[in-house]
C-alpha cells in the first residue's frame, strides 16, 4: 500500500522558539527602582505616607478619654441630676433675658447722640477742616458737650505717624495738651483717652464726661497722668477743649467686664454641670439658635454688644449681616474638626472645661492680646515698632512648632499626604491672588483659623487647645470687622499712611529765612513734567497744622502771625481739592532761626 504522505521536519519546540526569538529582539528597557536609584527620596516619600496600617476613620466615633484629674469622679456624680435637657430648655430662655438686660443697661439708658469711640475727636487730620479749620466750626461752645466712652480706650493707638508741630506722634493715642493748670487740650485730641488723662473716666470702665471748646489757646503742654502721657504744642491752634468736674449723664459705666465674667460663669455651668451631648454643647458657644436659643453663640453676641462692638451703640443690623454666615462657617468647622476631638473628653468634664474654656476666651478676645504685641501689619514700617521683631520670630517659632507637632501627629494616622496636597493647593491659589494686578493680598485674622482648623481634627489635648483658640478668633475677627475681603486696594490698606506723592520745595530756608522784616513764605513752582506725570495745578500750606492757604500762588504772606511764639509751615501739592503729602514741618523759631524742613513726608 503506497503512502500518500510525506514526512515533515519536527516543528521547532516553544522553548528553542523563546530562545530564537530572544537572540532575535532587542534587551527590554531597564526597569526604574525608586528605592535604589533616589533611596533618601524614596524614604522621604514612606516617611510621609506614615504607617500603612494606620488610617483614621471620618465616620467612627473617637475613643473616650476616661476621668483622669482628681476630683473629676465628684464632679460627674454631683453634677448627674442636672444633665438632663430639659434643664437646658428652661434655662436657655432666663439666660437670654439676662443678656437683653444686660445689653439694655449697657447701651439704652445714655442717649445715643452723647457715645464716642476711642478716636472721636473735633478736628481732622492734614487740611480735612478746610480753609482756617471752618468745616470743623463752631470753635467755642455756649453749653457743655454731653459724652460717654467705652473702656480700654488707652489700648486705640496711632498706627501711623500724626503730625503735631515738628513732632511726628505714633503707638499712642493722640492726646495733646492737658499739662497747664486749666487742663486745656487741642482740639484733634481723642476725647476719650484725652479724658482718660484727665481722670474723668476710668481705663478699665469707661465713663461720663461733658466739656466746653474753648477757642484759640497758644502752647498746650504736655504731662503724664493716669497711665497716658500728652505731646506739647508750643503754639497757637484755633480750637481747644477743657473738661468739667461734673455730668448729667448717668448709667456709664461700662459693663464689658460683667458681661465676661457672666459669660464665663454660663460656659462653666455647661461645661461642668449641664454637660449636654458634645453637638449641643458645640452650638451653646457659638450662636442663639433659633430653635435651640443655644449658649454659645452668647460669645458672637458677646463680641458685638461688650467686648469689642463695631460701634456704640453697636449697629445690630450689620451684626445679623455677619451672623448668617457665621453660622454656616461654624457648621464647617465642628463636621472638619470638633466632631473628631470634642467627643473624645465626654467623660471628663473636668479636663474639657480645662482644655477648651481658657483658650476659647483668649481666642474671643484677641484684640486685647492683640495689642500687647506690637506688631499691626506685616509691613516693613510695622516692625520699626520696638519690640516687633522680637515678637515675630517668637510668633514665628511657635507656630513652627505647633505646625510641626500637628504633621507629627496627622503623619501617624497616615492622612498627612492629603492633607499636604491640599494646603499645596491653596497655597498656589494664595500665591495666583497675591500676584493680580492693583491688589493686596490681606490675610485677615478671622482666616487663619479658616485655614487651620482642619488640621486640629485629631483627638489629642493639643488638638482642642487649638481649636477653641482658633474658633474663639474667628468669632472675634467677624463679629468686629465683618467678612472683609481678602483682597484689598493699596488706598484700602494705607488708612492715614502718606500717599508717597511727590513733595514741594521751599524757597525760603535757612539760608533765606523768614523774618517778621521778610515775612513772605517762598516755594517752588511745580515743574512741566510732574505736573503731566500726577496732575497737580496747586498748593496747600499748614500753618501750625491749620490750612491758611490754597491755590496756585508759589508764595503767601505771614505778616500776620504772633512773632513771639514758634510756628511751623507744611507744604503739599493740590489738585481738584485734593492735596497729596505735605512734608515736614519748617520751624520758625522766636529768636530768629528758620530750620529747614527734614525729608521725607509728615
Amino acid at each position: 500500500m503506497s503512502a500518500d504522505f510525506e514526512l515533515l521536519p519536527p516543528s521547532p519546540s516553544p522553548t528553542s522558539s523563546t530562545e530564537s526569538l530572544l537572540q532575535t529582539s532587542p534587551p527590554p528597557p531597564p526597569t526604574t527602582d525608586l528605592r535604589s536609584k533616589f533611596p533618601r527620596l524614596h524614604r522621604f516619600l514612606v516617611y510621609i505616607r506614615g504607617p500603612p496600617s494606620s488610617a483614621l476613620s471620618s465616620h467612627a466615633p473617637p475613643t473616650a478619654c476616661p476621668p483622669s484629674l482628681p476630683f473629676e469622679s465628684a464632679v460627674i456624680r454631683l453634677s448627674r441630676p442636672f444633665t438632663s435637657p430639659w434643664l437646658l430648655v428652661v434655662l436657655v430662655p432666663l439666660y437670654i433675658s439676662s443678656l437683653a438686660l444686660l445689653v439694655r443697661s449697657q447701651y439704652f439708658f445714655t442717649p445715643a447722640n452723647s457715645f464716642l469711640d476711642c478716636t472721636s475727636s473735633f478736628w481732622r487730620p492734614g487740611n480735612g477742616c478746610g480753609m482756617n479749620g471752618t468745616d470743623c466750626a463752631p470753635f467755642v461752645s455756649d453749653l457743655p458737650f454731653q459724652f460717654r466712652c467705652p473702656a480700654g480706650c488707652s489700648t486705640t493707638i496711632l498706627a501711623n505717624i500724626r503730625a503735631v508741630g515738628a513732632q511726628e506722634v505714633r503707638w499712642v493715642p493722640l492726646v495733646v495738651g492737658g499739662g497747664d493748670d486749666l487742663s486745656t487740650y487741642r482740639g484733634d485730641s481723642w476725647v476719650c483717652p484725652a479724658a482718660q488723662h484727665a481722670g474723668i473716666i476710668s481705663a478699665s470702665k469707661g465713663g461720663c464726661g461733658s466739656l466746653s471748646l474753648t477757642g484759640d489757646h497758644t502752647n498746650f503742654l504736655a504731662s503724664t497722668a493716669h497711665d497716658l502721657a500728652s505731646t506739647s504744642f508750643p503754639s497757637i491752634f484755633p480750637l481747644s477743649y477743657r473738661f468739667h468736674s461734673s455730668t448729667t449723664l448717668s448709667h456709664c459705666e461700662d459693663l464689658r467686664d460683667f458681661a465676661w465674667a457672666f459669660n464665663v460663669f454660663v460656659t462653666c455651668l455647661l461645661f461642668l454641670v449641664l454637660r449636654p451631648k458634645p453637638v449641643v454643647l458645640y452650638w451653646c458657644i457659638i450662636c442663639i439658635g433659633v430653635e435651640l436659643f443655644s449658649l454659645l453663640a452668647s460669645k458672637f453676641w458677646h463680641i458685638t454688644f461688650f467686648s469689642d462692638p463695631r460701634d456704640v451703640p453697636p449697629p445690630i443690623s450689620d451684626a445679623f449681616g455677619s451672623f448668617l454666615p457665621t453660622l454656616f462657617i461654624a457648621y464647617a468647622f465642628y463636621r472638619c474638626a470638633f466632631r473628631h476631638v470634642l467627643p473624645s473628653f465626654s467623660a471628663a468634664p473636668l479636663e474639657r472645661a480645662l482644655l477648651y474654656l481658657p483658650t476659647f476666651w483668649m481666642g474671643v478676645y484677641f484684640n486685647f492680646f492683640e495689642y500687647h504685641v506690637p506688631i499691626d501689619r506685616l509691613t516693613a514700617d510695622a516692625f520699626e515698632r520696638p519690640g516687633a521683631l522680637f515678637w515675630l520670630f517668637l510668633i514665628i517659632a511657635l507656630l513652627v512648632f505647633i505646625i510641626g507637632n500637628q504633621m507629627r501627629v496627622i503623619r501617624e494616622t497616615g492622612w498627612l499626604p492629603v492633607y499636604l496636597g491640599n494646603y499645596i493647593l491653596g497655597g498656589m491659589i494664595l500665591i495666583v491672588l497675591s500676584l493680580l494686578p492693583g491688589l493686596t493680598l490681606r490675610i485677615h485674622h478671622y482666616i487663619f483659623p479658616m485655614m487651620f482648623m482642619p488640621g486640629t481634627a485629631f483627638p489629642t489635648r493639643l488638638s482642642a487647645l487649638y481649636q477653641t483658640f482658633l474658633l474663639g478668633m474667628f468669632l472675634n475677627g467677624v463679629s468686629r470687622w465683618g467678612f472683609d475681603s481678602i483682597l484689598q486696594t493699596t488706598a484700602e490698606l494705607r488708612r492715614d499712611a502718606p500717599l508717597g506723592s511727590s513733595l514741594p520745595v521751599f524757597l525760603t530756608n535757612s539760608a533765606h529765612p523768614l523774618t517778621p522784616f521778610n515775612s513772605t513764605l517762598f516755594w517752588s513752582p511745580i515743574s512741566a513734567n510732574l505736573s503731566a506725570t500726577e496732575g497737580w495745578t496747586g498748593f496747600s500750606l499748614l500753618i501750625d497744622d491749620v490750612e491758611r492757604y490754597a491755590g496756585p500762588l508759589l508764595n503767601y504772606s505771614v505778616a500776620a502771625l504772633d512773632w513771639s511764639i514758634p510756628h511751623f509751615f507744611r507744604l503739599a501739592y493740590q489738585r481738584n481739592g485734593l492735596s497729596g503729602d505735605y512734608t515736614r514741618a519748617a520751624i520758625f523759631w522766636p529768636n530768629g532761626t528758620f530750620v529747614d524742613p527734614l525729608p521725607g513726608p509728615s
